[in-house]
């Protein structure tokens, strides 16, 4: 268990503090949503989760097989629903890896960032698509 404690500071912020840790985040509602835009949305946090876990994961794995993916990145496009309830629709991620596409564990590390527990904590709902991007080689 870990807990995190918030804090509503007014004006749609919040303040979070992950307690084992003692790091802080802020979050502000999104312009389209009342805010100022300020900081990221709960549901910015809901994608960032997801690439960050994704390519946690990928770390994890790669460091077992010792595979150097240091440099490796995840763009995160959230898409929203026009309808209600207000909810995310789609997350589409590019994962850019530095190994070339004919890599052997190329499937092996496509599959770990399927299995993270934030895509197996997402509801079936919300589109989930996974653009690889492999150096040439």
């Amino acid at each position: 268990m870990v807990e995190i404690k918030l804090t509503y500071a007014g004006d749609l912020h919040c303040s979070a503090i992950h307690l084992p840790s003692g790091n802080t985040l802020v979050t502000d509602a999104p312009l389209d949503n009342n805010g100022l835009g300020q900081a990221f949305s709960p549901t910015d946090l809901l994608a960032t989760a997801l690439g960050s876990c994704m390519a946690t994961v990928i770390g994890i794995v790669a460091k077992r097989k010792d595979i150097a993916v240091e440099g490796m990145s995840v763009m995160v496009r959230k898409f929203m629903s026009d309808d209600q309830p207000r909810r995310v629709k789609r997350l589409e991620l590019d994962l850019e890896l530095p190994l070339a596409g004919s890599h052997p564990e190329r499937k092996l590390l496509e599959s770990a960032a399927r299995s993270c527990p934030v895509h197996h904590s997402i509801h079936p709902d919300i589109e989930v698509v996974m653009n690889w991007i492999w150096q040439e080689g």
